[in-house]
């Protein structure tokens, strides 16, 4: 028998818990788009409760549905058009006055609509009383006490919904704001206009949209154009007529003035049904951040986690990674037994194995990172962040509020630059967009793990550490040198919300941790993949190649020389010889090896690009390696573990000690690392440029500068590195 379907929308107010209420509810049973024209996450999960399989819309955090931002548009238009069977408004317990605004509104819009008071235990922890009963009956509208973060009240939460949804009574008339006499007045009329001149044309409740047009609601009246026809021009007409009226009684736009009377609509609820204890309460948060945004502490304590994030990155992924890269390097050895020689062998280990192999290893690496983003995010850590940066952001013109998509970026620049979008001003957001891509993405850290690991050994940690910060420090010169000069314009207003701070889940920093790190290995299995086979190919074709050397014949008479000696050795030597005798086969097989990969056409591109990245301390290989970075800059690695292998059996091992014997030094390896750190994006986040920015030229600037940048801050470090004998 087939399950009943119902949908369930969570709204809510940013910080109220309502993402970490969706994760309880979906679990991984999550799919994350965005929503149709525009930019902003959409999430949707489904779950099966109580004999009905529900579909869990979470949409974006607003404050109030008037339609000043495209969050507020999308969770608005998202009730109206789409009609959830059961709205759930996630209320901050703890805020309660401000959370009731938005409640308000989803009562003026007649939607069935539950309330779910959450934080329920921080509420309490402040001496806090909220009597839910009372509430639900002052608003006609179920209430069910959650603590999100807790797991508590969700099912209770799930079966209320179910049960609204189900039941058959009309949407009580009551109990909604009621406002002042003029204004209810001029609701009354302009609804009996509506109601005779647009025969129900018009979609929306009839109330609803009398108060939208009093408002001067831009869209509503876009909307009722549409719909009213011919009659829109007198709609509009009558509306201006009754806003006029209120301006000349209240000497104030309607808008402003209904406003205020919601508020006084919440203030009388609030003196119902709310107490508060007379007993002195310790504010936890607001101790903590005695400490963590004290002016003179709380940076340096901000640096501390940032670096300890980068080092427990490097150094507890380090064990998974060698567990990962002995399974990668038994599956090539295992190969190599059992196939025979011929090309498709020399494919599958040197281009799929050898390319997906050597990023794979860092999956560990990717996931303790956005593990750590997760638990600042959860915490509520991220917003002081911000808060603590606000001065130093101040120094490029922005304020501490750009500082979220840059964190964002240390993860994956693509939603990073879409984060911008929550910037008021277009200069703002400009800016944002284009200093962005100098923070470290997860996309970076495998081509920082190889190099740093293996000319930095047990500094390496540090070293990367030092790379983000090189970064970030780049991108505040960047932003002062643009706000100077392209981008004048005074500094935005900001006030940052601080939430009170929570403990993490350990369900809800696994589900951000998977949602991040599936980006990653869709690309191993994807564009990686793709971009390690075309190296292959530019790398092994042409296949016949003039060598310098008849490398076969050296090779038999090396193997005949030695074996010669072994068998008139004495017992002792023999296993010393055949020691040597490998050794030398293996530098010939290397040398081979380093001529064909020289005389292919990889070859010959890394030869025409040579001179530009020659004075960077950076090799014909390094410069495809870098190349290829454009596709993706985890394919840098793959590259080199093609480009550097020493044989087929190649592990990350082996690329480091082929690295160290290429001839590359520390001060170079330095040089490529910040190189990688600064030029051009990967060719998704480029697009993400050219799509929020709207300009090609924007675009093309952002790839020319990074890219520029890249080359001297590189040629600074390895030529000063150099004479200084670094």
């Amino acid at each position: 028998m087939n399950q009943k379907r119902l949908s369930i929308a969570l709204a809510g107010n940013p910080n109220s818990g309502k993402t970490t209420i969706f994760n309880n509810m979906t679990g991984t049973r999550q799919k994350v788009g965005n929503w149709p024209g525009v930019t902003v996450e959409k999430k949707e999960g489904t779950v099966k409760k109580f004999g009905y399989d529900l579909k869990i819309i979470d949409l974006p955090g607003t404050y109030s549905l008037t339609p000043f931002t495209i969050e507020e548009i999308i969770a608005r238009d998202f009730v109206l058009e789409e009609c959830p069977d059961v709205v759930i408004d996630i209320i901050d317990a703890s805020n309660l006055e401000r959370s009731l605004y938005l409640a308000t509104q989803f009562r003026e819009i007649d939607c069935k609509v539950l309330f779910a008071l959450n934080m329920a235990d921080v509420a309490r922890s402040r001496g806090f009383k909220i009597d839910g009963k009372k509430l639900s009956e002052l608003l006609n509208v179920p209430v069910v006490f959650t603590v999100g973060n807790k797991n508590q009240g969700i099912d209770t939460l799930l079966e209320k919904a179910i049960e609204l949804a189900e039941s058959s009574y009309e949407i009580p008339k009551k109990r909604r704001v009621k406002y002042s006499k003029d204004i209810e007045n001029s609701i009354s009329n302009l609804k009996s206009f509506l109601e005779n001149w647009t025969e129900g044309s018009i979609p929306y409740n009839t109330r609803w949209t009398s108060i939208k047009l009093l408002e001067d609601d831009k869209i509503v009246k876009k909307r009722v154009l549409n719909k009213a026809g011919k009659n829109s021009r007198e709609i509009l007409q009558q509306a201006q007529i009754h806003r006029d009226f209120l301006v000349d009684r209240f000497d104030d736009d309607p808008e402003i003035v209904m406003t205020d009377e919601r508020y006084g609509f919440i203030a009388g609820i609030i003196r119902e049904v709310f107490t508060t204890s007379t007993k002195q309460r310790i504010d936890i948060s607001r101790n903590i951040d005695l400490i963590l945004t004290n002016r003179f502490v709380g940076f340096p304590i901000f640096i501390f986690f940032i670096w300890a994030m980068f080092q427990l990155t490097f150094s507890l992924g380090a064990y998974p990674m060698e567990w990962i890269d002995m399974g990668v390097n038994l599956l090539s050895k295992s190969l190599a037994q059992v196939l025979p020689n011929n090309l498709f062998k020399d494919f599958l280990l040197n281009g799929v194995i050898a390319g997906v192999g050597s990023v794979v290893i860092f999956l560990p690496n990717i996931l303790i990172l956005f593990f750590c983003i997760a638990i600042f995010e959860d915490t509520g850590y991220m917003s002081r962040a911000a808060f603590l940066m606000d001065k130093i952001m101040h120094l490029i013109g922005l304020h501490g509020k750009s500082f979220i998509p840059m964190l964002m970026g240390f993860g994956c620049t693509v939603p990073a630059i879409m984060a911008s979008r929550t910037l008021e001003s277009e200069k703002d957001r400009m800016l944002t967009i284009l200093i962005t891509p100098f923070m470290s993405c997860s996309a970076k850290l495998p081509v920082y793990i190889v190099l740093a690991g293996a000319f930095f050994g047990a500094r390496a940690g540090t070293v990367i550490f030092s790379l983000y910060l090189v970064g970030i420090i780049l991108s505040i010169i960047t932003g002062r040198l643009l706000r100077s000069t392209l981008l004048r314009g005074a500094d935005a207003p900001f006030v940052m919300e601080l939430p009170p701070y929570r403990a993490p889940m350990i369900k809800s920093l696994l589900i951000h941790m998977w949602d991040r790190s599936k980006i990653f290995l869709k690309k191993m299995g994807g564009i990686i993949l793709a971009g390690s086979v075309v190296v292959w190919i530019l790398s092994t074709f042409p296949h016949n190649i003039l060598y310098s050397l008849d490398y076969n014949s050296k090779i038999a008479g090396v193997t005949a020389s030695y074996n010669a000696e072994i068998e008139t050795a004495h017992e002792s030597d023999k296993k010393l010889l055949a020691k040597k005798r490998d050794v030398a086969i293996a530098e010939l097989l290397k040398a081979k090896k380093a001529e064909k990969a020289e005389n292919s056409f990889m070859g010959s591109i890394g030869k025409v690009l040579a001179p530009v990245f020659a004075p960077i301390g950076i090799d014909w290989r390094g410069s495809i390696a870098l190349l290829t970075g454009f596709v993706a800059k985890e394919i840098v690695v793959s590259t080199m573990g093609i480009l550097y292998a020493a044989d087929e059996a190649d592990d990350s091992a082996a690329l480091k000690n082929a690295l160290l014997s290429s001839g590359m030094t520390p001060v170079g390896a330095l040089a490529m690392m910040v190189f990688v750190l600064l030029y051009m994006p990967c060719i998704a986040t480029v697009a993400a440029i050219r799509r929020e920015t709207g300009s090609f030229k924007w675009m093309i600037f952002s790839v020319v500068y990074s890219t520029s940048l890249a080359w001297i801050v590189a040629f600074c470090i390895y030529q000063g590195g150099t004479v200084l004998g670094v």
